[in-house]
């Protein structure tokens, strides 16, 4: 029996209205355990059918069945599920339920069948991702709540940037040194001195979705950024990029700070599912705990709306309004190059904003409002507010 305690990423969300889980883990991480030990639980509940869905067949039964962290490895044997070779699918007794291996190689095999439940494990090796992920979900259709986890180590495709784009979808994500305390010991250390700093320690150990064809910022810029907040600031503002409603976009929040030549990311404050008048009591916040000089926010979707909402919040910090005359990847080119140069230090772990970052520019994914407002920040600090003052032209 696999004895192993849950950690909080290996948890289904608890927001009753998500429709896809989606676990995206480093090598090691536990992801495997974590879609294990969902389907076994609801398994047992009463009798459900469930779709497993790994690269090839191989891997169904190898890995997710009878895997060191697969459905079968989670019980003693005289209470394990029966596997059927002859029929392709995993049977608890007591409950009758039974899950159906199929191979992303085959998404016509998905053509029929239907479900309660399924698990999709390592997504991203899929072959046709979008077209096996599209039969799936037509099958998807038995008992109340319909819902599948995906997990995956992260590659850059568009199908994954859609996939966390989709409405109802949920997205956790976990490094392998979450885990470590399940891996030999050494593991980890080896594999950071071999390829620490580099694209492949960002994606294979810490889960994160690197850059693609097309993309603005590179991983290893990303990854030489980070250092230490300085005794003394310049100047602190607070970029926004605004959400018109609560049910829309997120409100990107980023604090960043100016000390001579180089710019720092203080904080990333983002925030989702409120109204104007929550992003701008977090605005204010925000301003409040850093000492900010400035609130620079986009006003192309409110106009002085924006304004107004933050002055209702008690926002004690000027703002300046932005407006945008050209594409997001357009604005973002000119702060490539500043963490090309070595100029902008993040404080701080932000995954969710560097990860937006690393997809600019590239096809699909969602609205990167969390690097929008950092590229405001970054521009009104480092490209706009130090041309101010009287200028010289030779005749």
């Amino acid at each position: 029996m696999r004895r192993c305690q849950i950690a909080k990423h290996q948890i289904e969300p608890q927001d009753d209205d998500w429709r896809t889980w989606l676990l995206l883990g480093g090598r090691g991480s536990g992801k495997t355990f974590a879609g294990a030990v969902w389907i076994d639980a609801l398994a047992r509940q009463e009798k459900r059918n469930f779709a497993l869905i790994a690269p090839a067949l191989h891997d169904v039964r190898e890995v997710m069945v009878e895997g060191v962290s697969g459905l079968k490895s989670l019980t003693p044997a005289g209470e394990r599920p029966r596997w059927e070779a002859g029929r392709r699918r995993l049977v608890w007794p007591e409950s009758g339920s039974a899950a159906y291996a199929f191979s992303a190689e085959d998404p016509d095999s998905l053509r029929g069948p239907q479900f309660h439940y399924a698990w999709a494990d390592e997504f991203c090796a899929w072959r046709n991702p979008e077209a096996v992920l599209a039969n799936l979900r037509f099958g998807l259709r038995l008992g109340l709540e319909p819902r599948l986890t995906v997990t995956t180590t992260p590659r850059p495709i568009p199908a994954l940037r859609k996939l966390m784009a989709e409405d109802g979808t949920v997205t956790d994500r976990a490094g392998t040194q979450a885990n470590a305390q399940n891996l030999s010991p050494g593991f980890l250390a080896h594999l950071k001195a071999l390829y620490g700093g580099t694209r492949l320690e960002a994606q294979e150990l810490e889960g994160l979705v690197v850059e693609g064809e097309g993309a603005l910022f590179r991983i290893e810029d990303l990854k030489r950024a980070r250092g230490a907040r300085p005794a003394e600031l310049d100047r602190v503002v607070v970029a926004v990029d605004p959400s018109a409603t609560a049910s829309g976009d997120a409100c990107g929040i980023v604090v960043a700070a100016r000390r001579e030549e180089r710019a720092f990311v203080l904080a990333d404050r983002t925030v989702q599912g409120l109204s104007p008048g929550g992003w701008a009591g977090a605005v204010t916040a925000a301003v409040e705990a850093f000492g900010a000089h400035e609130v620079t926010a986009e006003a192309n979707q409110g106009g002085e709306m924006v304004r107004t909402v933050l002055v209702q919040a008690g926002c004690p910090a000027p703002v300046k309004l932005v407006h945008a005359s050209r594409s997001k990847a357009a604005r973002a080119e000119p702060v490539a190059l500043l963490y090309e140069q070595g100029r902008v230090v993040h404080c701080g772990d932000f995954p969710a904003l560097e990860e937006e970052m690393l997809g600019l520019g590239c096809e699909g994914g969602k609205s990167p409002d969390r690097a929008d407002a950092l590229v405001w920040a970054i521009t009104r600090l480092m490209l706009q507010a130090r041309k101010a003052g009287p200028r010289m032209r030779a005749l």
